[in-house]
């Protein structure tokens, strides 16, 4: 009854291939949770392709997506996403921020029609199945895995979420900002007791004081609610671009360092919760 983790894509803002980024990689927000017979995705950044393409290979015929926002790292590998144009494939995609603003199917249709994409949504020959709810709300899926929301600090809004299966919990919480000397109470009570929270880490504390207001965090915040929150480990996500192989390696070890439970999430990294 475990929780497998893999990270397609880790890397916040926009995509960076280049012989810089190749350690931890350079596609954007993806992870795909295995859960039993089933799976889910979450968030659709340029990750997703190459999860698509994988999924063709183990003929996988329905997929759920949990979106946590729709800013366009998170959303603009959607297109490239080769099952969901195979006809009897199905695939539900779910967001909790747009109920009060035309819902995902909407934004996912604008975003691929003219003159900023040539495929429309009608392309898509699998089965879509559109889901709005409100950030706050729990819903079950596959009959035995609970998922939990919360709503995050970040611009048009953001969902965070806890996935729970087999007694085993990770949260994914991303494209937040924190408000300093104040520990956020939704994230507090959404990973409370979590085995894995793959957090913002999009900042470091220097960055951060030049970019309040733009939705992101650091990793100090993210071990600080952690630790309040007695939960067992914790993956740096959403990288800045900026933030190369090397950079990154000197991120790694000033993390380990404050709380051994740490690690710094990489493209195609898969452990086991």
């Amino acid at each position: 009854m475990a929780i497998v983790v893999k990270f397609w894509g880790v890397r916040g803002s926009i995509a960076c291939p280049s012989p810089k980024h190749v350690k931890y990689g350079g596609n954007t927000s993806c992870i795909e949770l295995k859960l039993g017979d089933n799976y889910l995705v979450l968030d659709s950044g340029t990750g997703i392709r190459n999860l698509g393409n994988e999924i063709l290979k183990r003929r996988d015929k329905h997929c759920v997506l949990l979106l946590t926002h729709t800013h366009w790292d998170h959303i603009n590998g959607f297109p490239f996403f080769a099952p969901a144009y195979i006809a009897g494939n199905s695939m539900k995609i779910m967001a909790g921020h747009l109920t009060e603003k035309g819902g995902i199917e909407r934004i996912l249709s604008t975003q691929m029609s003219n003159p900023v994409f040539p495929v429309p949504l009608d392309a898509m020959r699998a089965s879509l199945e559109f889901e709005d709810f409100t950030a706050g709300d729990t819903f079950t899926l596959f009959n035995d895995v609970t998922v939990k929301t919360a709503k995050l600090n970040h611009p048009n809004e953001a969902t965070g979420y806890r996935i729970e299966y087999g007694g085993k919990s990770v949260c994914y919480i991303t494209d937040t900002e924190h408000t300093p000397d104040k520990k956020d109470k939704n994230i507090l009570n959404l990973i409370e007791g979590a085995d894995l929270v793959i957090y913002d880490s999009t900042y470091t504390e220097e960055e951060f004081v030049q970019k309040i207001g733009w939705g992101h965090s650091t990793w100090n915040e993210g071990v600080a609610l952690c630790r309040i929150a007695n939960v067992k480990k914790m993956a740096l996500f959403h990288h800045e671009p900026e933030h190369d192989d090397k950079f990154m390696d000197k991120i790694e070890k000033e993390s380990y360092k404050e709380w051994n439970q740490t690690f710094v999430a990489r493209d195609n990294m898969e452990i086991t919760i």
